[in-house]
Parts: C-alpha cells; structure tokens; sequence
C-alpha cells in the first residue's frame, strides 16, 4: 500500500436551521481518495455531530511535498489497536518525505506490534530539527563525519571484454 497525503475539506450540508455551516479541514493519510474520504467521515463524526447522510465534501486533493530529496526527521503521534487494547505513542523517522515516513511507521508497527493498517490512527506529524529528536534509532544517523563501508563492489568490465557468462566469479573484495 502506497500512502499518500490528501486534505479535504467537508461540512454539514446547508439547511434552512443553518444556512452557513462551518466548514472543517483534515488531512488524512491513504492510499487513494476514496479511502480519505472515508477516513475523513469517520473521524468527522467522532470529533462533531457530522454524518455522512447530512455532509457533503467540499474538495479531496492530494498534498505533494516540494522539496522530497533531501532527508528530514520525522516525528509522528498516533493512536493503535492491539490485541490487548488501544496504545498511544510517539515515534521518530529519519526519511525523505512525510509519506515515506507514514509508510515507514505502518511497515514498523506490522512488524513490530502487529497493527493492522485499519487499526492505526495517525494523530498528529512535525518536522523534528536534530537536537529536538528524542529517539537513539535517529541520532545515530545525525553524525556529519558517518561513513559507510563499501562491501562487496563488484567492478563492472568494459564494453569490449563482457560476455554473457564468464568462467571465474567476479572478485569483490578489494
């Protein structure tokens, strides 16, 4: 499941008892517009006397971040079903975007909790600066001197020298 980021914007419809009813903006994470838009009615009608028979929906579209090259620390709060009850919790992601991180905390809570996607409920995300990150799993990755080993490079040969299959395996450790 791919996640996306949609904003949508829904209110009661008009009646003659309220002509002018407020209008309420969500974004919701989903993996298309249909699943955020029902997202949208179930946490509208949790958080204001809202239905889907007496509301209608103003705009669904889809936020797409600017800059996505560029790694950022993400923190996330959000509310789970386990088997054993509803948990709360904070987590923080070292990702490029805010839906790599969403599919990051529901790939981690799969695995780690075995929280299905239904039963997850993200609360509330920001953009964490480095010395605000509270979590070790991120500040290992805040280093400017980190390096990575580069293990097992296999040297590619030239055009001239390849062939389909080769009589020794490639060495790669240099």
């Amino acid at each position: 499941m791919v996640v996306k980021t949609y904003q949508i914007l829904g209110r009661m419809k008009p009646s003659e008892k309220d002509p002018n009813p407020k209008v309420y903006r969500m974004k919701l994470f989903a993996a298309n517009d249909v699943a955020a838009r029902s997202k949208f009615w179930y946490f509208i009608s949790k958080l204001r006397r809202v239905k889907k028979a007496h509301g209608q929906i103003l705009s669904c579209h889809e936020l797409i971040e600017k800059n996505r090259r560029i790694v950022k620390n993400y923190g996330v709060w959000l509310r789970y079903e386990s088997r054993t009850g509803t948990h709360n919790m904070y987590k923080e992601y070292r990702e490029c975007s805010l839906n790599a991180a969403i599919q990051a905390v529901y790939n981690d809570l799969a695995g780690r909790n075995r929280a299905a996607p239904r039963g997850i409920q993200i609360i509330r995300t920001a953009e964490v600066k480095a010395a605000s990150t509270k979590r070790p799993n991120v500040w290992q990755f805040l280093n400017s001197k980190i390096a990575f080993p580069l293990a097992h490079r296999v040297m590619r040969s030239e055009k001239r020298f390849k062939t389909t299959f080769k009589a020794q395996k490639p060495n790669t450790y240099y």
